[in-house]
């Protein structure tokens, strides 16, 4: 949508009286995602709205009511331009979170961190469900239950009164107990956070993202994530370890932890590849981008592989549409006490599905329990770097930028560097003949 459409020219009657009579409304965007709509028909005009459904992707529309072009407004069927504004505001809002939240929280002043919270935490399930085509938890339900809802002191206060001091002293006490993942749940917090403000901005302070914004910014030194841990950088006899050792636990497994350790990918990029990114004559993967970041199209990174990869999952292509999730797995149900049987087989569609074998992968590799998976990205980092690759190439190759490549992995690019600036040395003192 091009930024004139989406500026039209709708709040006067004048103006309006100048535009074409078409088929699709004209647009004017009221806040990220949620767009107010004039549609121009032949007898008269009408107020329209749409907002974007993260949970399916796709726009959502609806009609507000007859807009005021040759009849004065009565506030109900028939609006002026800001009473089309605010009945898209309400309406986007009752569509968006009327659902998720009690009927109470929809518009209330007084919400609290923990509604705010838990409407996310409903949102980001219904996603990853929709994914997995079942009901699942997602990660963002895990990580916010722990370190923001069981908080002591954060979940009561109400939005309204959110200052910048509460979202620093979580932060703190937050960092006490897992400072290696501090980052990916204030992210998460941030999201839940910014979302409320979204859907109930015309009873929140206007303020509230600019607290939201600085009390989540990790940039004090006791609030800074740690650089990567030595006990997650595997070396390569490491890494060939835990893949025989998925492997041989079980196929479907394997495959999934042959494309982490190859590619160093997140979780969710492998888990969102079909079959055909998969370029067996070149030996390239195609790997979709995360989610994370401002994406505004849905691109690929192009990252070679070798033979033994290529051979690792061809038998899971075969005979298989182009179009089909590249990596299955049987799915189970409980039927008794510690007892399972197969349901089905579908896509990898939570990272916690692997951590189980995963942990008896290491295991049965001989290697230390502290090992998690993504101690392959990491480590698929670090070998990039220690073979002198370029900084921007390897974090091009990872889908992330130079800048969390420096603040996390600056010893090993230094220590990739050694030969180069080796070369470089010249005697500059006479040795005695």
């Amino acid at each position: 949508m091009s930024r004139a459409a989406i500026d039209a020219r709708i709040q006067d009657r004048t103006p309006r009286a100048r535009l074409a009579v078409r088929k699709r409304p004209y647009w004017r965007q009221l806040s990220e995602g949620a767009f107010l709509g004039y549609y121009r028909g032949t007898l008269k005009g009408s107020w329209v709205a749409k907002y974007h459904d993260a949970a399916t992707g796709a726009y959502v529309t609806g009609t507000l009511g007859e807009a005021d072009d040759d009849l004065e407004a009565d506030g109900r069927t028939i609006l002026t331009y800001k009473q089309a504004f605010d009945a898209a505001l309400r309406w986007i809002e009752l569509k968006t979170s009327g659902d998720d939240l009690p009927p109470a929280i929809a518009s209330d002043p007084d919400m609290t961190v923990a509604q705010a919270v838990q409407a996310y935490i409903a949102l980001r399930d219904a996603r990853s469900s929709q994914r997995a085509g079942r009901d699942i938890k997602s990660d963002a339900s895990s990580n916010l239950t722990r370190y923001v809802l069981e908080d002591k002191r954060l979940p009561i206060v109400r939005l309204a009164a959110l200052v910048e001091a509460d979202l620093r002293a979580w932060q703190l006490r937050c960092s006490r107990k897992k400072p290696s993942s501090l980052q990916r749940i204030v992210n998460d917090f941030k999201a839940a956070l910014n979302h409320s403000f979204a859907m109930h901005r015309r009873v929140l302070p206007a303020d509230l993202p600019t607290v939201i914004k600085f009390g989540l910014k990790l940039d004090a030194p006791e609030l800074l994530t740690a650089a990567a841990r030595d006990n997650q950088i595997l070396s390569d006899d490491e890494v060939r370890a835990i893949v025989a050792a998925a492997m041989a636990l079980d196929e479907d497994f394997g495959r999934l932890v042959v494309l982490l350790a190859a590619t160093g990918a997140r979780f969710s990029q492998i888990a969102r590849m079909t079959v055909a990114d998969v370029q067996l004559g070149q030996s390239r993967l195609m790997l979709p981008q995360s989610f994370k970041g401002r994406k505004r199209t849905l691109s690929y990174i192009r990252v070679p592989v070798g033979a033994d990869t290529m051979a690792a999952i061809e038998p899971a292509m075969r005979g298989r549409s182009p179009g089909a999730p590249l990596l299955e797995h049987w799915r189970h149900k409980q039927v008794g006490p510690m007892q399972w049987e197969r349901v089905d087989r579908g896509p990898w569609a939570s990272s916690s599905a692997m951590l189980r074998p995963f942990h008896q992968a290491v295991a049965d590799a001989g290697l230390s329990s502290a090992i998690i998976p993504y101690a392959l990205r990491h480590s698929s980092i670090v070998r990039g770097l220690r073979a002198g690759l370029p900084i921007r190439l390897v974090a091009a190759l990872h889908d992330t930028s130079v800048a969390m490549i420096e603040r996390h992995y600056s010893r090993y690019i230094t220590e990739g560097l050694d030969d180069l600036v080796a070369r470089a040395v010249v005697p500059i003192v006479a040795m005695a003949a």
